[in-house]
């Protein structure tokens, strides 16, 4: 399994409206963090009614307590855009 797959497995439990995972690994050859083999830095876009109500620092350390795992072996970066329905326009 892919690591994008491993992050769209840990998100599901928000009950994502939305889940776009994009591996950006290749725009950061040769940073810190970076692995010739990618699957390091991701973008994510992820609409839930399951933050309604929370501030977006509180939205992130969800998300990030999530993917612990993902970061504990070699995610190294991610873009998060953690959104509700009506934030989304959906």
């Amino acid at each position: 399994m892919s690591r994008a797959e491993r992050i769209r497995s840990s998100l599901a439990v928000f009950s994502p409206l939305v889940l776009d995972v994009n591996d950006e690994s290749a725009k950061h050859a040769g940073h810190a963090g970076a692995s010739p083999s990618g699957e390091t830095h991701y973008d994510v876009r992820i609409v839930s009614q399951a933050f309604a109500g929370l501030s977006q620092v509180e939205r992130q350390r969800r998300v990030l307590a999530a993917l612990d795992g993902e970061f504990r072996t070699g995610l190294h970066a991610l873009s998060l855009k953690a959104l509700t329905p009506s934030e989304a326009g959906s």
